[in-house]
């Protein structure tokens, strides 16, 4: 079992407080800011939380992932640990990583961890912008 690990660090301007408050809106502001990742994100089960169940509806080719459908025969857990972290000048330093363990010899590609690491820092910096174009709200 191969087990790949993806990691995005991003300096930003906001404190740690407003991305959190404004990446905990994400499956709300994701279809509008990134229409060309997200068609939809819906809460199909639970609150939200831990253990809560979501359709993520993708742009590109119009499929929904339920219970990883759609990589169900190569992946087995894709795990996203996210932080925001103080820096020295009030902002902060954005951090996720993601580990993904795979089904017997499956691999992902070069190409395809860089397309996703690409995905990652553009969704961060539309969700980022939205935050500062909307400075009350958050």
């Amino acid at each position: 079992m191969d087990v790949v690990s993806m990691e995005v660090e991003i300096t930003s301007s906001l404190s740690p407080s407003k991305l959190f408050n404004v990446f905990s809106d994400f499956d709300t502001i994701a279809p509008k800011v990134i229409p060309q990742v997200y068609k939809s994100i819906t809460l199909i089960q639970g609150d939200g939380g831990v253990g809560s169940i979501k359709s993520v509806t993708f742009n590109d080719g119009n499929y929904t992932l339920f219970e990883g459908d759609a990589l169900s025969g190569v992946m087995d857990t894709a795990t996203h640990h996210i932080k925001f972290i103080p820096s020295t000048n009030g902002g902060s330093v954005y951090k996720h990583t993601t580990l993904v363990k795979f089904k017997g010899d499956a691999k992902l590609t070069d190409d395809f961890i860089n397309l996703c690491k690409e995905t990652l820092k553009n969704s961060f910096n539309a969700i980022e912008s939205y935050a500062i174009d909307h400075p009350d709200a958050y």
